[in-house]
């Protein structure tokens, strides 16, 4: 007996130091050295430790629990809870169709994690599926289940089914509230949600965060904010809707302003306000803050212990700021990597010039079997196309289908072109142009004329604008390409009559503009500074 306390207490003490997937790998070993793993509750936590607590763990957690041959309730529902949190919520569906078949009885806790799996997957069909196994259990009435249902009718739009659910008991929970409200939201029914938000007897937090983020969502940030400065006491989940929607409408002093308004009410900034900052750089080309983010990041956490998403972050602000030496520090220095690290890195590389870099890189990922998606071969072609790679480029654009069944779209066909024009190819180019299987946009048009400039053909370059024409009207780029192609060829009669029908048409030429970046080293030290160590002063500069 004693023994067995003491070992509990041992397993009870290691969790806390569990930060990650390494760390995980490791409690895992000492669990298998010390016998541990003869220990139910031990092996309870282990598994809710990586399917749960840690993320981006889950695969491990699947790895693990394939190793245990007889998996109480608590595992299963666990392991359920994590596939529904992830990127692919189908494998909760496929969990408990195994569940079933090894005859573990679901209980009411297990129906929640499912029909978010179906919320995720927009899939009301399979919704009713379960909705019929929670009847047949009697367990309809539990209000957590009930409110589920709400939610999955409410974000898959069948706004009648969840208001038939919206009975007596789920209006006396704030959560039931919430979900149709967020439904509503979520589908553009402001008005619908707005509502029923003011019907509401008594709003919790949670209520004014999902209308404040319904807000954000449909770029309003008016409305937003109106509310925002009526709640009185506000968390961190508040604070970073605003400052997310400011990144997103470009209004990026604003969301500067917030953070530092939200470091002057005592709230901290946590990782999702790191990485709205980290996308605002990535946007305005602030390097300099971004960098001053990174170093506070550093403090926070070790080089390697930063996790997928805050890296991907860094690495896509560096590469789109234009410091590709960075970007790849940060990726080298990564101890995991997600296919969107590879995306960053690779598209930096291929969009700077970099093109040995980039394709070398991609071939690397391969290797590792990391799955490229669709994301990943744009990049590839525009490295291809920046490199003049013509043979490269085809065998790419080739390996999409045969080797990992991407269907191409618009935006492989639109560097295809690039590739095959840059490289003098325009008879290929507008053949492939006329064979592709999705309409042309004015990406493959553009790109199409724009090889004819380089190349000085201006029948095609004209056949090129024309279609053009008829997709956008004509922006003032697409006039002085063709305008170029005449001038190039010396025919400046063509050139003046376009340029006559520019003005007859009032097309707008659109005006240069510079961006003169300050630095920002103040605000930055200001921001992971304690408040009480802020003067008014300082505040006051940034605040007002």
């Amino acid at each position: 007996m004693i023994r067995k306390s003491r070992r509990k207490r041992e397993h009870a003490e290691i969790w806390p130091w569990c930060r990650s997937l390494r760390a995980l790998r490791q409690i895992h070993g000492l669990m298998v050295v010390r016998s541990f793993l003869s220990d139910p509750s031990a092996l309870r936590e282990l598994i809710f430790c990586s399917a749960i607590s840690l993320p981006f763990a889950m695969p491990y957690a699947l790895q693990l629990f394939d190793q245990i041959p007889h998996p109480d309730l608590f595992i299963w529902n666990t392991v359920i809870r994590g596939a529904a949190h992830t990127a692919t919520p189908l494998d909760a569906v496929s969990l408990f169709t195994r569940m079933e078949r090894s005859g573990a009885r679901p209980n009411k806790l297990t129906f929640p994690f499912l029909l978010r799996a179906c919320t995720k997957l927009s899939s009301p069909f399979l919704g009713s599926q379960f909705h019929s196994k929670i009847l047949k259990l009697g367990l309809e009435m539990d209000i957590y289940i009930k409110t589920a249902m709400i939610n999955l009718h409410a974000n898959c739009g069948d706004f009648a089914a969840a208001e038939a659910l919206f009975d007596e008991s789920a209006r006396r929970d704030v959560v039931a509230w919430s979900s149709l409200v967020a439904g509503y939201a979520n589908r553009g029914r402001l008005d619908v949600a707005r509502q029923l938000f003011d019907e509401m007897p008594c709003k919790d937090l949670v209520f004014w965060n999902v209308m404040i983020t319904g807000y954000v969502k449909q770029g309003d940030m008016e409305s937003a904010r109106e509310l925002f400065d009526q709640v009185r006491q506000r968390d961190v989940v508040t604070w970073n809707a605003m400052i997310t929607g400011y990144v997103r409408c470009g209004a990026h002093e604003e969301a500067m302003k917030m953070v530092v308004e939200m470091q002057q009410a005592g709230e901290r900034p946590d990782e999702v306000t790191m990485l709205s900052l980290l996308s605002a750089c990535s946007d305005s080309g602030a390097l300099d803050v971004g960098e001053k983010i990174h170093q506070a990041l550093l403090e926070i956490h070790s080089r390697n212990d930063l996790n997928v998403v805050l890296g991907n972050a860094l690495v896509d602000m560096y590469a789109k700021c234009g410091c590709i030496d960075k970007a790849l520090e940060v990726f080298n220095g990564m101890r995991e990597k997600d296919v969107s690290s590879w995306n960053s890195i690779i598209g930096g590389l291929a969009f700077h010039g970099h093109t040995e870099e980039s394709i070398s890189l991609f071939e690397e990922m391969r290797k590792k079997r990391t799955k490229p998606n669709d994301i990943t071969f744009v990049s590839v072609l525009v490295a291809c196309s920046h490199g003049g790679m013509v043979e490269r480029g085809r065998e790419y654009f080739k390996l999409m289908r045969t080797e990992y069944g991407i269907e191409p779209n618009v935006r492989h066909y639109g560097c295809m072109v690039d590739i095959l024009g840059r490289a003098g190819l325009l008879e290929e180019a507008s053949k492939f142009v006329n064979e592709m299987k999705v309409e042309p946009d004015a990406i493959v048009w553009r790109a199409l004329l724009g090889a004819c400039r380089i190349h000085g053909n201006v029948e095609l370059g004209e056949h090129a604008n024309k279609q053009l024409l008829k997709l956008r009207g004509g922006a003032s780029g697409d006039y002085v390409l063709l305008s170029n192609i005449y001038a190039s060829m010396g025919k400046w009669g063509g050139k003046e009559k376009l340029r006559k029908l520019m003005d007859y048409r009032k097309v707008p030429k659109e005006a240069g503009c510079a961006q003169i970046e300050g630095k920002n080293e103040e605000f930055i030290s200001f921001l992971f500074r304690p408040l009480s160590e802020c003067t008014s002063s300082v505040i006051a500069k940034y605040v007002n």
